[in-house]
């Protein structure tokens, strides 16, 4: 993916220079502005509905209703617009596009390491890096909210995560290029370091995702029939099993799973597709994940190897991400002889997730049609989250932290890098702005957590 060819290279000290003469332009001071936002929210959510699959729509409906944060969750397009609206610095970089709280979390490296890291790609691209700074920041602010923090213990939080994510990208600074690129976090040692209450956190979600192996996860998830076939289990609305007779002629995007599947093995690693090429497709399901992918296609493929043994892989629909949609960016990804126009979006989100994690699941890969594209990854393979409505005020600083640092990490491996270091300087200005922006956003998402409730109420929605 040549995110490169487009994202200007700099001399290390020419770009920190550049970043500070940005000042001049957009003072820092200014990232607190919270305009008036101007927009029919209804009609908004609306609109996120088109295209998905309409009996799984109540179901996202109920899933945004559960609080602020899970409305915040899934509307990100909202959040696009509204950033779009305001000065931004101008320097791109590729980003998250939804780096909230719960977009971090847990998974195992190729050498079957548990790392810390961003975990979804789904609206990465490029764009401006406060973008997600900001993202982050409301995000830890809506779940002090409701842990009952006051504005000042907000506003201390929010200084908190960009605090974090300023130290960490002036550390970053000071490195070499090779060295970013080689930094991650061992989700071990970020146990042993985290210090006090939060560490339990890490401990009892680290407990949960060494259990989480993909043999475990095929015992949970799958039945044997009668006739001796390994079955994924049903669940509705959550699991619709697809393949009644032969699950590979269940058909996606025009083609059959098993076409699909060949065609996926052709963008991952040889080793990875020769692994693959001995495996056969027994069952497929519609599986419901997360809160704003809800009603988009979402499959899990469950395989046997040449012993039988199971392998469950997950595959996602791949849209067009709010950067574009909603944020006004037209440079997301850039369309090449190689990647096809009805591609782009399952490359973007391979790509991303290449860029921003230290090391990327080696089943991550993409397939396309022209009636649709996606993305494929191993299913829930060591894999965990930690629920940041459950923290307290005092462990959100912590936590929120911990992530700001990770997202300074993702955005220091592109080369515009020390143009943020520049902007963002040695002095606090960034952090108090942005986090009194930061409330004043949070303000507007509990307005429109309340119109929501009250369209859905009503029937509107």
């Amino acid at each position: 993916m040549p995110f490169h060819h487009f994202l200007e290279r700099h001399d290390h000290d020419a770009a920190v220079a550049l970043g500070k003469s940005v000042r001049d332009v957009l003072p820092r001071s200014a990232l607190a502005d919270v305009p008036a936002y101007d927009r029919d929210l209804v009609s908004l959510v609306r609109a996120q509905h088109a295209g998905r699959i309409p009996e799984l729509i109540p179901l996202r409906i109920a899933r945004m209703s559960e609080s602020p944060f899970a409305f915040y969750r899934a509307t990100a397009d909202i959040m696009a617009g509204d950033l779009a609206a305001s000065p931004v610095t101008g320097v791109d970089v590729v980003i998250s596009g939804d780096a909230h709280l719960g977009n971090f979390g847990f998974y195992a490296s190729p050498e079957r390491r548990i790392l810390f890291d961003l975990n979804d790609f789904d609206e990465s691209g490029v764009g401006p890096w406060e973008w997600d700074l900001k993202r982050l920041a409301v995000s830890a602010v809506l779940c002090a909210r409701a842990d009952g923090a006051d504005r000042d213990d907000q506003r201390e939080l929010a200084e908190e995560v960009v605090e974090g994510y300023r130290s960490a990208i002036r550390s970053a600074a000071s490195e070499s290029v090779i060295d970013r690129y080689y930094t991650s976090v061992d989700a071990e040692e970020l146990a042993d370091t985290a210090g006090g209450s939060v560490a339990d956190v890490i401990e009892e979600a680290l407990v949960k995702a060494r259990r989480r192996t993909a043999a475990s996860i095929v015992d949970k998830i799958t039945e044997v029939g009668a006739d001796g076939r390994r079955r994924i289990t049903p669940d509705p609305p959550i699991v619709v099993p697809l393949s009644a007779q032969d699950p590979s002629r269940v058909e996606l995007a025009g083609q059959r799973v098993d076409e699909i599947f060949t065609h996926y093995l052709a963008s991952v690693r040889t080793d990875v597709a020769l692994l693959l090429s001995q495996f056969e497709i027994v069952d497929v399901a519609r599986r419901v994940v997360g809160v704003g992918s809800i009603g988009n296609i979402a499959l899990i493929v469950l395989l046997e190897g040449p012993s039988r043994e199971p392998m469950v892989l997950q595959l996602k629909q791949a849209a067009p991400s709010v950067l574009e949609t909603s944020g006004g960016r037209t440079d997301v990804i850039p369309e090449t002889e190689h990647t096809p126009a009805f591609a782009r979006d399952a490359v973007r989100v391979v790509a991303s997730a290449h860029v921003l994690q230290a090391n990327s699941d080696p089943f991550l890969g993409w397939t396309a049609t022209s009636e649709g594209a996606f993305y494929w990854r191993q299913f829930r393979d060591m894999k965990g989250s930690i629920d940041a409505t459950d923290l307290s005020a005092r462990e959100l600083r912590r936590y929120g932290r911990l992530c700001a640092r990770l997202l300074a990490r993702s955005h220091s491996q592109s080369p515009a890098f020390g143009q943020i270091a520049g902007y963002l300087g040695k002095k606090n200005s960034v952090d108090r702005a942005v986090a009194r922006w930061s409330i004043g956003y949070a303000d507007q998402v509990d307005r429109d957590y309340a119109d929501f409730l009250a369209a859905a109420a009503s029937g509107a929605i």
